[in-house]
């Protein structure tokens, strides 16, 4: 499956998807919201992949290796003004089933934050499960000083992540966060310096992925709901999740290596 825009690989139960504009720093364009959306209904149901990664590539010029997750929207083709109204609200279309793709996912996806990421680049960051950042990475929502606005669900997901008032201050200024202040903020779940900074990642999704598959996606549709529930619909939820994780081969397989001392190996059945 070949797909410019959007590398692919899959190793040990995990999907890295890699952004692959990296002469534009990763800015998204229609072609790279395509790849991504297929390449994530392609592997939807494929039961040996059990985590996704989703990360930037590295830009080389004048033999300066540069990092880069995502610039945001590709600006140089939206300031040419040679798409019509139909094909403006196409693409915020394309940009929204994206990151609802990301948020709804059934299997655990890790943005791997290897270097700036701006506007349309964070918000498919925030749309994954977790956001673990390098230690050179920053992160900004530039909108509001470009006449524009976030979108990609930002003004869901980030209130429910940081706070209402912190979602405000970074949406209304623009205000560039780095690995650290991110982490302090809760935005990011944590950082690390560049060099161990992908085995850190893959470690992350390595101990998922050896989670049992049913039991994980089921973890994260109900938790998902948590701001939405109250106490007695969350319970009922958690009681019928109980009893089909019950009826799984899973679950007979991990109590029989539990009394068996061993480790499970799970099936996703």
């Amino acid at each position: 499956m070949e797909h410019q825009t959007v590398k692919h690989e899959l190793n040990q139960g995990v999907l890295i998807l890699g952004l692959n504009r990296p002469e534009r720093m990763n800015a998204v364009n229609e072609e790279m919201y395509s790849d991504l959306t297929q390449l994530l209904h392609h592997y939807r149901d494929d039961e040996k992949v059990r985590t996704v990664v989703l990360t930037g590539s590295v830009r080389v010029k004048d033999g300066v290796k540069k990092q880069a997750f995502c610039a945001g929207a590709d600006l140089k083709k939206h300031s040419t003004g040679e798409r019509s109204q139909a094909q403006k609200r196409r693409y915020i279309e394309q940009a929204h089933e994206a990151t609802k793709l990301l948020y709804r996912y059934p299997k655990p996806i890790i943005a791997a934050v290897n270097g700036p990421a701006r506007g349309a680049g964070v918000e498919m960051a925030v749309a994954c499960d977790f956001l673990v950042m390098s230690d050179e990475a920053t992160i900004a929502f530039p909108e509001t000083g470009l006449g524009t606005f976030v979108g990609g669900g930002v003004t869901h997901h980030l209130p429910l992540n940081i706070g209402l008032m912190k979602a405000k201050e970074l949406i209304y200024t623009g205000k560039v966060l780095d690995a650290e202040a991110a982490v302090n903020l809760g935005l990011a779940l944590t950082s690390y310096p560049m060099e161990i900074f992908m085995e850190q990642v893959l470690e992350l999704a390595c101990n998922i992925a050896s989670k049992a598959p049913i039991s994980i996606a089921m973890a994260k549709k109900h938790l998902q709901k948590a701001f939405m529930l109250d106490l007695e619909t969350a319970l009922q939820l958690e009681t019928d999740a109980i009893l089909a994780c019950m009826e799984t081969e899973d679950w007979q397989e991990g109590v029989t290596a539990f009394a068996e001392q061993r480790k499970p190996e799970y099936r996703g059945r």
